[in-house]
């Protein structure tokens, strides 16, 4: 199954994709994640989105369309994957369509107060790369991953100016997409509010629906 995930940071995309990947046995690939490599690996694309990133601003069209094209041309995709955060643009649905159809858009609907409070507190270990979030969810020692005890750190684009930036963006570059992605009649719009779990249930109820 071929699935896009929409929807603002901080709507729980990431979180979500990673459940469904392991229920569905599909890869989860996050553009996100990709480019945050690159960073830190300070490979050429890493350093031309270093600054981007950091001030919650969008990667130009066609540096993310090649590394999505390349992701997607890997072994582990052949049955199917979850792209988040990818398509961003009209622009870019238009290419992922032609080299790679989307099955099924699920866009996560959450309102911006429930975003700035997840995303103000989400905490990233900066080894592993597990999240957690300083009120619901904390380490259980402060500032160390239980999984591997590498440090837990805040973002810089869950800063409050960074996010109200992404968000400004998003309404402005990425919503155009629902319309698209409804035109075409592949989206299923899902409340993202309340647990991971519950959400899960919403999303494969809508699945199962159409």
């Amino acid at each position: 199954m071929k699935l896009v995930f929409l929807g603002p940071p901080g709507a729980g995309k990431g979180t979500l994709s990673a459940i469904a990947s392991e229920r569905l046995g599909i890869p989860h690939i996050s553009t996100g994640d990709l480019f945050r490599a690159a960073v830190k690996a300070e490979t050429s694309l890493g350093l031309r989105v270093k600054d981007i990133l950091a001030s919650g601003g969008l990667v130009p069209d066609e540096v993310t369309i090649d590394i999505v094209r390349e992701r997607l041309a890997a072994p582990d995709t052949a049955k199917g994957w979850i792209l988040d955060g990818f398509p961003r643009t009209v622009r870019q649905a238009e290419a992922l369509q032609e080299f790679a159809p989307v099955e099924r858009v699920v866009n996560f609907d959450v309102d911006d107060g429930l975003i700035l409070a997840r995303l103000t507190g989400r905490r990233v270990c900066r080894f592993c790369g597990k999240i957690y979030h300083a009120v619901s969810m904390p380490p259980v020692k402060e500032g160390i991953c239980d999984v591997c005890g590498g440090e837990v750190y805040t973002r810089s684009d869950d800063r409050d100016e960074a996010i109200r930036n992404r968000l400004v963006q998003y309404r402005d570059q990425t919503a155009p997409l629902i319309d698209w992605y409804d035109g075409a009649h592949l989206l299923v719009t899902i409340d993202g509010s309340g647990t991971p779990e519950e959400v899960y249930g919403r999303f494969a109820a809508a699945l199962l629906a159409h």
